[in-house]
């Protein structure tokens, strides 16, 4: 099953900047193979479920193998059986509407 997933990991008790954190898991995601966006409060990741529920666990213990003892996520998904949509494709959509 393909899915949409918005994530968010927010790692605790470590300096104020996220960017190092941030720059890891999208490494992460690169190698993986799976397409991601990021964007101001997260990263957007598409693929087949089980790829990008298994790159979001490599995820947390990327960002606990570079020192954070906590992490605070906020996961959204999305996922379709009418059709195949890509995260372009929702995006295209909208900005088909705007005027």
């Amino acid at each position: 099953m393909k899915v949409i997933a918005g994530l968010s990991l927010v790692p605790l008790g470590t300096p104020l900047s996220l960017s190092p954190y941030v720059a890891a898991v999208e490494d992460l995601l690169a190698e993986r193979g799976l397409t991601f966006t990021l964007h101001a409060t997260g990263t957007d990741i598409e693929g087949e479920w089980d790829e990008v529920m298994d790159a979001v666990k490599a995820a947390h213990q990327k960002i606990h193998d570079l020192g954070a003892p906590r992490i605070q996520t906020h996961l959204s998904l999305s996922t379709r059986t009418d059709r195949a949509q890509t995260m372009n494709d929702r995006i295209e959509s909208v900005a088909a509407k705007r005027t």
